[in-house]
């Protein structure tokens, strides 16, 4: 496996290299004043709600490193503006700015903070005794130092915790800093060490209760067929000369593992595909550590999308508080020269927990990417809309989302199961037998929203119930209890991406979500709530539910894997969004191959697809339900059959309906079942405007981006 060098430079004079952009005026200062120590602001929305006295074991020592700290930057309301103006025209076919991505140093001139900025909140540093480095991007600094000086300098302590057995550090309270630098600087990005969760599930054996389905693996040649990659290939369109950035916090624990995979699949004869890891801007090399089955799925799924790409895994060790893929993505984004123009992050937290902090850094840096023309994928999450409740029996907090991807500069991907179980229709859309690369889909296959719980008004309805809640519901019985859970494709409305994490009991602010992107319009079923809503558009994901799921080649002993020299049904089975976003940006690379290059973000081309395809109405031709009898020249399937309801109990949240029983369900209402959330015609917040036919969207694309 070969490995990628980065170069990246961070001293401040980088960001004073010339660049004529004589159509803006000079940005004038936001720091108006001399520093006073003793005027201090809150960075309020900054504080884990594990951090309280109950799991508290004492003030770190003053002596620990604080390693590679990130403090987040942020301009005026005015240039804000005009930075999301400059995206708009990067996409608008009829601006004079169409497709004139920046490179990083660019963006630093352009829309970085002055530099006399820079240079007042990079003294105020050092005179802490912070090491400090300013990125390109003018809108972030590396800080170095120790606890004592985060607690001297940011009025806040550092401590250690104890979390259901687990050791953390975090700090106790908000920072706080000078007040004259509160107008540019949004905050420090993590003070913690409560690290983002991979979006893979592990395959579950569900057929004892529903029946004993026969298993139907999705491989690669499956997905050609389904999502119908096959004539982009047969065409020669296979992502050649394309980049696809994963980007993980471990290296894959042996190149063999993605060679085996490509073997098995019949993936290797498009000779041009192959993997290479990077260590981005010279950051610390993670090694093989727990995380890397993500590495394995992101690297393995991205190259069965677009198996003549180069699939690039970009990782970084964690620092004390720093998740290791923030690192690498902000680094490849401001390392010199162009980067790679596909990215796919499989990492989330609920945007609650997140911080406003580390919120603004991935919208900022999203931001950033767009840009410099990298569409960024993000996986919507496992937690259905209940994402503050991962792993829960059941919701206790609410209607949640992860902070990573509910940002307007990125493509939020979804979760789908396949419907032919459901339906009782496995020969329809199977062959009995397998060919050469193993696969059996026959066609497109129905799909509905991935729900594995008693929530799911599908599953009620196949046990003959009416409905999941009520004393007499679904989720109330003997058998739906063995269904309590929270997994499933994630989606809902950005709610707490900026100021304080309400959910969490803490009352010195309120949540605020981004608002509406100017791209997120004219389909049918969007929401006029003035928020970013996710997902975006939505691809299988299921975890075995109804019978089918992802074999991934993982070899560690160590993580569960097995020798890939077996048939695939003997590998690690999984599902979860972290398959979907990965086979989605290597949709986007084809996308990219046949249309010259980098395209920024796609959600501007799939809303306006979508928005012809579907009309006032919705188009019937094009439901999922239709399954092979789709019109061919569909480029959405919309997915308008069941839901991502899960069960609840009212914990601290009003999202909670439950009439009767000890189980409700989670609803935006507590007093009437307003289920969060069902499928819908057109957009709905289950699948976004749904899954794609990939040759229909890769020949289609000009016609919204002409």
């Amino acid at each position: 496996m070969k490995k990628r060098l980065y170069g990246i430079a961070l001293p401040v004079s980088v960001l004073i290299l010339a660049f004529a952009f004589a159509a803006y005026a000079e940005t004038p200062g936001l720091i108006k004043q001399p520093i006073d120590e003793h005027n201090l602001a809150t960075l309020a929305g900054n504080v884990r709600p594990e951090a309280i006295a109950a799991n508290d074991r004492g003030l770190v020592p003053d002596s620990m490193p604080i390693e590679h700290m990130l403090l987040q930057l942020k301009r005026s309301p005015q240039q804000e503006h005009v930075a999301e103006a400059f995206v708009d025209q990067l996409h608008n076919p009829q601006s004079p700015n169409y497709h004139k991505w920046l490179t990083a140093a660019e963006f630093g001139q352009r829309f970085g903070l002055p530099q006399a900025d820079l240079n007042k909140i990079q003294a105020w540093l050092e005179s802490h005794g912070f090491r400090v480095s300013v990125y390109p991007s003018g809108m972030l600094m590396d800080v170095s130092g120790t606890a004592g000086q985060v607690r001297e300098a940011f009025h806040t302590e550092i401590h250690n915790l104890s979390v259901n057995g687990t050791q953390h550090i975090a700090n106790m309270s908000n920072p706080r800093i000078p007040a004259v630098l509160e107008p540019a600087v949004a905050g420090v990005v993590s003070l913690h060490n409560f690290w983002p969760k991979p979006m893979y599930t592990p395959r579950g054996d569900y057929t004892t209760v529903l029946g004993g389905f026969v298993y139907y693996l999705v491989v690669p040649g499956d997905l050609a067929v389904i999502y119908n990659l096959n004539p982009l290939f047969i065409n020669g369109l296979s992502g050649t000369g394309q980049t696809v950035v994963v980007v993980e916090d471990s290296d894959i624990y042996t190149s063999s593992d993605w060679t085996d995979f490509r073997s098995t699949f019949g993936l290797s004869r498009f000779t041009t595909g192959s993997l290479v890891s990077a260590n981005p801007g010279g950051c610390t090399d993670p090694g093989v550590n727990g995380d890397d089955i993500e590495a394995e799925i992101d690297a393995e799924y991205a190259g069965s999308a677009a198996p003549g790409a180069t699939i690039e895994v970009a990782s970084c060790a964690d620092t004390e508080t720093t998740f290791g893929g923030l690192i690498a993505i902000t680094n490849i984004l401001n390392a010199t020269g162009t980067p790679p123009s596909v990215m796919s992050m499989s990492y989330g937290e609920c945007e609650a927990y997140n911080g406003a902090s580390a919120n603004a850094a991935f919208n900022s840096t999203f931001q950033q990417a767009v840009m410099e023309g990298v569409s960024v994928f993000v996986s919507s999450g496992d937690a259905t809309a209940a994402g503050c409740d991962r792993d829960a029996l059941t919701s206790t907090h609410g209607i949640g989302i992860t902070g990573w991807g509910g940002t307007p500069y990125n493509v939020s991907v979804g979760g789908t199961d396949f419907a032919d179980s459901y339906l009782g229709l496995n020969s329809e859309y199977w062959n009995s037998t397998n060919t050469k690369y193993d696969a059996s889909a026959l066609s497109y296959i129905p799909e509905i929203p991935w729900n594995d719980t008693c929530g799911s008004i599908l599953l009620s309805k196949y046990f003959g119930y009416a409905a999941p809640f009520g004393v007499n519901g679904f989720c109330n019985s003997s058998i739906g209890q063995d269904f309590l859970g929270t997994t499933g494709g994630s989606g809902g409305p950005s709610a707490c991406a900026t100021g304080t994490p309400a959910i969490a009991g803490v009352a010195d602010g309120t949540c605020q979500g981004y608002p509406k992107p100017s791209w997120q319009t004219g389909v049918i079923g969007i929401p006029n709530d003035g928020v970013r809503d996710t997902p975006d558009v939505s691809l299988f994901a299921s975890n075995g539910f109804w019978g089918h799921f992802y074999p991934v080649c993982y070899s560690d002993p160590f993580g569960g894997g097995v020798s890939c020299a077996g048939a695939p049904n003997t590998w690690p089975g999984y599902g979860g969004t972290s398959f979907s976003s990965p086979i989605m940006a290597g949709i986007q690379a084809i996308v990219n191959e046949a249309n010259g290059g980098a395209q920024g973000n796609p959600n501007y081309v799939y809303y306006k697809l979508a928005a012809t395809e579907y009309g006032a109405h919705g188009n019937s031709k094009c439901k999922s339900s239709e399954g092979k009898n789709a019109a061919s020249s569909c480029i959405f399937y919309d997915d308008a059959m069941g839901d991502m309801d899960v069960p609840c109990t009212e914990g601290i949240s009003a999202n909670c309906y439950k009439p009767s029983g000890l189980y409700g369900v989670l609803s935006t209402s507590h007093t009437a079942f307003d289920p969060a959330y069902a499928s819908a015609v057109g957009w709905d917040f289950a699948t976004g405007i749904g899954s794609v036919n990939a040759k229909n969207l890769v020949q289609q694309w000009k016609t919204a981006a002409p």
